[in-house]
């Protein structure tokens, strides 16, 4: 188990496009668990896939990144990202199927 990072942060990423479908929780799942993120993601009712995830600021951009050099990146039309202090709660990485 990883120690908690010094100053965590969030990010709160929305992906836009062709973005349900083709892969995209289970591949980001896979990559934030190999960076050791916390947080979830998940398809919303607009077709749009959201992306919510703790940890240091520098693993949060190698996400963001190989998710974007990823097959996926194709299916990407728009990124919008909100940063803000980490406020914890979050086990794990994983899907989830609800909006909340």
């Amino acid at each position: 188990m990883r120690a908690a990072p010094a100053n965590p942060v969030r990010l709160t990423a929305r992906f836009e496009g062709h973005v349900q479908g083709v892969g995209f929780r289970y591949t980001a799942v896979g990559l934030a668990e190999n960076l050791g993120i916390t947080g979830y993601v998940m398809n919303l009712m607009n077709g749009d896939v959201e992306l919510v995830a703790e940890g240091p600021d520098a693993d949060l951009r190698a996400l963001l990144q190989k998710i974007q050099s990823s097959h996926l990146g194709r299916y990407i039309l728009r990124l919008d990202q909100q940063w803000t202090p980490a406020r914890g709660g979050l086990d794990g990485f994983g899907v989830r199927f609800t909006e909340h």
